[in-house]
């Protein structure tokens, strides 16, 4: 899928109310200038951003090596909106609760996921996360 450029004055994908610079954009375009999320909760929201935009290599650069796939395909979802729910954070590891709204094929769906992180080198990653119900 083909990376969309994201109008920075423009508000955040994540729903922070921010600019887009101000919020996720700075992580996204900083990656390759070693300018990395500094929690969990803004590594989770830049991630939803990155799904938005369709960043696939934003979305592996940010994956734990350990969980990445080989590859990743991003179907034809349309995502709507995020909310996060509980932020649980220590110095090496945090989980982020979160409920996406998206729709495929114009019907609507959720996602609710606890989602695990864990900072390496001072660096936040994504390990995986546990689909709710």
């Amino acid at each position: 899928m083909k990376k969309i450029k994201q109008n920075g004055t423009r508000h955040c994908p994540c729903g922070s109310e921010r600019a887009f610079d101000a919020c996720c954009g700075q992580w996204l375009e900083g990656l390759e200038l070693g300018r990395h999320a500094p929690s969990p909760e803004a590594l989770m929201r830049s991630r939803y951003s990155a799904y938005v935009l369709g960043d696939i290599a934003y979305l592996m650069a940010t994956w734990h090596p350990s969980s990445a796939p080989g590859d990743l395909e991003l179907p034809p979802t349309q995502w709507v909106s995020l909310q996060i729910l509980h932020i649980d954070q220590s110095p090496e590891a945090g989980v982020v609760e979160f409920i996406a709204i998206y729709k495929v094929n114009g019907k609507a769906a959720k996602m609710h996921e606890v989602s695990r992180f864990s900072c390496e080198n001072g660096r936040w990653l994504y390990i995986d996360g546990q689909i709710s119900e």
